[in-house]
């Protein structure tokens, strides 16, 4: 069964996410931004969500965690939570 690990940055507007998205290209920290700016527990640990198999999170995000890049920041991501910069740092297949 495939798996993945991602980290995530979570917030409530599509400007606020793509606003963090350019600080994130143009060579910020990922980690930083998300402990900074993230509505999600997870922002303690800097996005890190660990691992997980396909169905494990919401449809939209499972999209592009098994789907995308590898490596990349991907988003926004709009789900019922808010929107989502998603950076998957490993998968299997």
């Amino acid at each position: 069964m495939a798996t993945a690990k991602a980290r995530h940055i979570l917030v409530s507007s599509k400007e606020e996410c793509d606003r963090l998205k350019d600080q994130i290209v143009n060579g910020e920290d990922f980690a930083e931004i998300a402990k900074e700016h993230s509505q999600c527990p997870s922002r303690q640990k800097g996005g890190d969500l660990g691992e997980f198999s396909p169905g494990q999170m919401v449809r939209e995000f499972d999209q592009v965690v098994f789907s995308e890049e590898v490596g990349k920041v991907h988003g926004p991501v709009k789900t019922d939570f808010g929107y989502h910069l998603i950076e998957i740092t490993s998968r299997t297949d």
